[in-house]
C-alpha cells in the first residue's frame, strides 16, 4: 500500500532529501565517535594539534627571527652553545636560549618552531598530490579492467620496483635542488601506492549489488564511477593517506639532509640536522631537537592513521 503525501506516515518519513541528509549526518557522527574512542587516534590527534598550533603561532612564541644571528642583535654567543634556561639554573646574566644556538649563532628554539611551518604542510601537499593522481589512475584501472588496467598497473609496478628514496633523489637531481622539486619527487614516487590501494578498493566495490542495480537502471559508466563506486572506495585511501603523511615528512627531511630539498637559510627540520651534523658530538642538542620534532610529527600521523583504520574497519566495530 502506498503512502498518501499528506498522511501521517509520509509526514513522519519526511522528504527523501531530508532522510538522506539525516542518514549522512548520523553516519558522520558515528564515524567521528568511533575515531575518538580509539586511544591511539586521540594521542596522535593531540600531538598533531599541538604541532599545528605551534606552527600557526610560531611568530608569537619564537623569541627571535629564525634567520637572525645573535651577532646581529649585539648579544654574546658561542657556536653550538648549549641550552640556557634560567629556571633550570642557567646564570641570569646570560641570554636565555631554550634549545641553544646553532652553528651560525641563531636561536635553535625559534628555528624549530618555524621549521614546523615548512615541514608539516610538506606532508599534506606531497600526499595530496599523490592521492589525486593515484586515485585517478587506480579508479580508471580498476573500473575499466582489461588491457588498460594491465598497462596502467605495469607502469605503477615499474615505479615501485625502484627504492622510493633513490628514485626521488634521481628526480630531484634532474629537476634541480629545491623544496618544490623535492615535494614533487616524493609525490611522484608515492603515486603507485595510492593507485594500487584505489584499484583494489574499486575492484571490490564495482561488483556490489547497488552498483549492479544502478547499471541495470541505465546509469552511465562515468556516473557509476563518480557517484557509486568512488564514494564507497575512499575509506582505505583515507587511512593510507593519513599514514603516508608521516612518511612523506620523513622523506622530504631526508632529501633536505642530503642537500636536495629545502635550501638555507629557511628553517626546516631536515636541513637543520644536515647543517649542524658536524657538531653531533660537541653539540648533540642541535641534532636532537629537530630530530625530536620529526619523530613526533611522524608518530602523530601514524597513531592517527592506525586509529582511523581501526575505527573504519567494520570487523572491529562492535
Amino acid at each position: 500500500m502506498s503512502l498518501n503525501p499528506g498522511s501521517a506516515e509520509a509526514l513522519a518519513a519526511g522528504p527523501p532529501d531530508a532522510l538522506a541528509t539525516s542518514r549522512s549526518a548520523s553516519l558522520t557522527r558515528d564515524t567521528i565517535r568511533n575515531i575518538v574512542r580509539q586511544r591511539s587516534a586521540l594521542i596522535g590527534l593531540t600531538i598533531l594539534i599541538t604541532l599545528f598550533l605551534i606552527a600557526i603561532f610560531a611568530p608569537f612564541i619564537a623569541p627571535t627571527n629564525p634567520d637572525t644571528s645573535m651577532l646581529d642583535l649585539g648579544e654574546p654567543g658561542k657556536r653550538g652553545a648549549a641550552p640556557c634556561v634560567h629556571l633550570l639554573g642557567c646564570a641570569a646574566n646570560l641570554p636565555q636560549h631554550l634549545m641553544g644556538l646553532d652553528s651560525n649563532l641563531r636561536d635553535e628554539f625559534s628555528r624549530v618552531l618555524f621549521g614546523a611551518r615548512v615541514s608539516l604542510p610538506m606532508g599534506f601537499l606531497t600526499v595530496g598530490f599523490a592521492i589525486v593522481i593515484g586515485t585517478i589512475i587506480g579508479a580508471i584501472a580498476g573500473f575499466a579492467g582489461g588491457g588498460l588496467d594491465n598497462v596502467l598497473m605495469r607502469i605503477m609496478d615499474i615505479v615501485l620496483s625502484f627504492p622510493s628514496l633513490i628514485l626521488a633523489i634521481a628526480i630531484v637531481t634532474v629537476l634541480g635542488a629545491g623544496l618544490f622539486n623535492a615535494l614533487l619527487a616524493i609525490g611522484i614516487v608515492s603515486i603507485p601506492i595510492y593507485a594500487r590501494v584505489m584499484r583494489a578498493s574499486v575492484l571490490s566495490v564495482r561488483e556490489a549489488d547497488f552498483v549492479t542495480a544502478s547499471r541495470a537502471l541505465g546509469e552511465s559508466s562515468g556516473g557509476l564511477l563518480a557517484r557509486r563506486v568512488l564514494p564507497n572506495a575512499l575509506t582505505p585511501l583515507i587511512v593510507q593517506g593519513t599514514l603516508g603523511i608521516g612518511g612523506a615528512i620523513l622523506e622530504v627531511a631526508a632529501l633536505s639532509f642530503v642537500g636536495l630539498g629545502n635550501q638555507p637559510p629557511t628553517a626546516e627540520w631536515g636541513s637543520m640536522i644536515a647543517g649542524d651534523r658536524n657538531l653531533f658530538f660537541s653539540a648533540p642538542h642541535l641534532i636532537f631537537f629537530p630530530g625530536l620534532a620529526i619523530t613526533l610529527s611522524v608518530l602523530g600521523f601514524n597513531l592517527l592513521g592506525d586509529g582511523i583504520r581501526d575505527a573504519l574497519d567494520p570487523r572491529l566495530n562492535r
